[in-house]
């Protein structure tokens, strides 16, 4: 899926919302620990009840793999279901990678050959020879960290570069252009940093931008509009607890719906007020 293909999904559900799969055994209802599959069962009524309201979905790898052998079942059955029922859905493997390159290999071959995931987010901390080996899979991502929405990115990705005055995520941002293109590469901008988004704009104004911190981390959707819109969207806003934990009861899936319709309506007007649709 290239990014013109991504913009006429987002065209056709009115909707740039990605919902995160952060699917933790300890919080979904307890009806479904007798399940033989309890996360791919809660999973499955999520994407049931959400699929025509977002155009992307992303698990959160620590939520599967701390379950083990079990949890990556669970983590390949619920992709395969997703190809399944909405084969034009983008999917995120939230993996936070990054290491060099025979590794960043393999990783790229465990998400894209095995998983089937449209795109990966990768941590850009040891550099090109890290990020490249994704890049090689022909219509698949690289989500590279840029500027995060905890509170620990002030301890590195604000310090700035002495001789051009630019802070650690700018640098990024610049140096990280000749690595990949519109089309293969986007960025992680969390939304309790929105306020950053029109000088990331400056340097980025055409990639896509996947934006965490809606929803339970307080992020404004109406802010992360305003400054990072661009002419095809680009913005992918995701919402995990927000949604996928609306209830802990029966209604579950119901619940997360209603929520996932609330964040949809507001996008189409801000898709609306931007001309886009």
């Amino acid at each position: 899926m290239n990014s013109e293909q991504l913009f006429n999904q987002i065209k056709q559900k009115r909707s740039f919302l990605c919902i995160g799969l952060d699917t933790d055994i300890q919080k979904i209802p307890r009806s479904l620990l007798d399940t033989s599959d309890p996360v791919f069962a809660f999973n499955k009524e999520i994407i049931d009840h959400t699929h025509d309201l977002a155009v992307a979905y992303k698990p959160n790898l620590a939520f599967y793999e701390s379950l083990g052998a079990q949890g990556l079942i669970s983590l390949d059955k619920t992709v395969k279901y997703i190809r399944g029922k909405c084969p034009d859905m983008f999917i995120i493997a939230d993996a936070k990678r990054g290491d060099i390159g025979n590794t960043s290999n393999l990783y790229a071959r465990t998400f894209f050959d095995h998983f089937d995931f449209d795109a990966v987010t990768v941590a850009p901390y040891m550099g090109e020879d890290s990020v490249k080996p994704f890049m090689t899979y022909l219509d698949k991502w690289v989500i590279l960290l840029a500027l995060t929405s905890n509170k620990g990115a002030f301890d590195f990705q604000f310090l700035e570069d002495n001789d051009s005055g630019d802070k650690l995520y700018e640098t990024v941002l610049k140096k990280s252009q000749a690595w990949g293109t519109t089309d293969n590469m986007m960025y992680v901008v969390g939304a309790t940093k929105a306020e950053r988004l029109a000088g990331i704009r400056d340097i980025v104004p055409d990639h896509f931008l996947l934006v965490p911190g809606v929803g339970a981390q307080g992020g404004s959707l109406q802010e992360v509009a305003k400054y990072g819109m661009n002419s095809q969207c680009g913005l992918l806003v995701n919402s995990s607890r927000g949604i996928i934990y609306a209830s802990d009861g029966a209604d579950f899936a119901e619940k997360a719906r209603e929520q996932a319709e609330g964040v949809q309506l507001e996008m189409e007007e801000l898709l609306l007020g931007a001309n886009l649709l």
